[in-house]
């Protein structure tokens, strides 16, 4: 990794690269300090930094939302449309078969992403508005400003993902991942900052243990991310003309964490539909309805072992659901089998394909085990400790370090590409 990040700065198309990516760095952050008329920037800004599952919204999407900006909504829309049509890609056919069209095909799905994009905008948009008004803190609205402030929030995000794919086309790294991952980056020293001004003598000492708790979750999370098991893989020999072909032995690569970070944030949008529902409904003019809502938002609190607890089991079965959408065992079975080749000691066909399920399950296991536990981390800090570390906690450090190594991977393979034109 040290030979990759000195070649950035040795190699011309890396550095140009590199500094249009800085610039689409700054520009995000520019439009994400223009705030949206009409709203108390501060009670908005102690809200976030009060509410610890408000702060993780906050995380998720870049940083983006205490400031109450005109890219408040960021990418979150866009990933959860990015996830509906990838789970719908699995349940239609039609859709399946455009997936599998090469170009032409990712752009039709790029594109029903984009579409489905904007109405989850607008309901986020209004949801938001709803959320902030109900406690003040954004004035009321007559009807064309709430249209005015809807359009804004919608454009916000729809610049965003253009800004993202400007990015993964002449930038460094996935440009969706690069956008969340500065936003969550850029707030590191201000989260370092009130941590320290916060403390007093005697929780210096746990500060401290908090620090080196997160150097051993990033160790973790890069050995748990680069971990796969090894399947070999034979080819039969075959007999084409006057030459034989196959008769190599490769091996089959199982990531044990397939999913990714995609598990932590879907769990995160599913417990956060009763949250915001509560919070809109706690000041209802119906007592009951009211208690209910102090109810669900009482047990829903981060610190709250019932929040702990599914959180936690949303995570393990969405890494399951994920793993099982990005790979298919009786696909991969039926592969292998048209092309010769079969796992060593286990029959070609539907026995490969439950061998193959059956390992990959396994393999889940452990990778369901270890995305919900980085998930509920910052929450089971806080509980110990009473430090809040959503920035330096689970998620932002599984985030950061996952978009970190993905980043490094592509700039070596431009550098080998650009070893094999010049050997060439």
């Amino acid at each position: 990794m040290k030979a990759v990040i000195s070649q950035i700065f040795s190699i011309k198309e890396l550095r140009q690269r590199l500094l249009i990516t800085l610039l689409l760095f700054a520009i995000f952050r520019l439009m994400a300090s223009i705030p949206v008329p009409g709203a108390d920037l501060e009670a908005i800004k102690q809200l976030f930094n009060s509410n610890q599952y408000l702060g993780l919204l906050n995380l998720v999407s870049g940083g983006v939302m205490s400031n109450f900006s005109i890219v408040t909504l960021g990418l979150g829309p866009y990933i959860t449309a990015s996830i509906i049509i990838q789970v719908l890609t699995v349940v239609f056919p039609k859709l399946e078969e455009l997936s599998k069209e090469g170009d032409y095909g990712r752009e039709k799905i790029n594109q029903y992403t984009r579409l489905l994009t904007v109405p989850l905008s607008v309901l986020q948009a209004f949801v938001m508005y709803f959320l902030f008004s109900s406690q003040g803190l954004i004035n009321a609205l007559t009807p064309i400003e709430l249209v005015l402030m809807v359009v804004t929030l919608v454009t916000g995000t729809a610049f965003l993902v253009w800004l993202g794919d400007q990015m993964s086309e002449f930038g460094v790294g996935n440009g969706t991942s690069m956008l969340i991952f500065g936003g969550i980056v850029s707030s590191f020293p201000r989260t370092i900052g009130q941590t320290l001004t916060s403390a007093d003598t005697q929780s210096i000492a746990t500060i401290a243990v908090v620090g080196v708790a997160a150097v051993l979750v990033v160790y973790l999370i890069v050995k748990v991310n680069e971990g796969v098991r090894r399947i070999p893989i034979s080819y039969a020999r075959r007999l084409r003309g006057t030459h034989f072909y196959g008769g190599k032995e490769t091996y089959l690569p199982l990531k044990v964490n397939m999913a990714g970070v995609i598990p932590v944030i879907f769990a995160l949008s599913m417990v956060s539909l009763p949250t915001l529902g509560a919070q809109l409904l706690q000041k209802s003019a119906n007592p009951q309805l009211a208690s209910i809502s102090r109810d669900i938002l009482r047990f829903l609190q981060p610190q709250h072992p019932t929040y702990m607890v599914i959180y936690f089991l949303l995570v393990f079965g969405f890494t399951f659901f994920y793993t099982a959408v990005q790979f298919n065992p009786e696909k991969m079975a039926e592969d292998l089998k048209k092309n010769g080749g079969f796992i060593t000691g286990i029959r070609p066909g539907r026995a490969t394909a439950d061998y193959l399920s059956t390992l990959l399950s396994r393999i889940t296991v452990i990778g369901g085990l270890f995305l919900g536990g980085i998930a509920v981390l910052p929450s089971i800090t806080q509980s110990l400790t009473g430090i809040t570390t959503l920035a330096l906690g689970g998620t932002g450090l599984l985030i950061v370090v996952n978009v970190v190594m993905e980043t490094l991977k592509q700039v070596e393979a431009i550098t080998t590409t650009r070893d094999y034109e010049g050997f060439l």
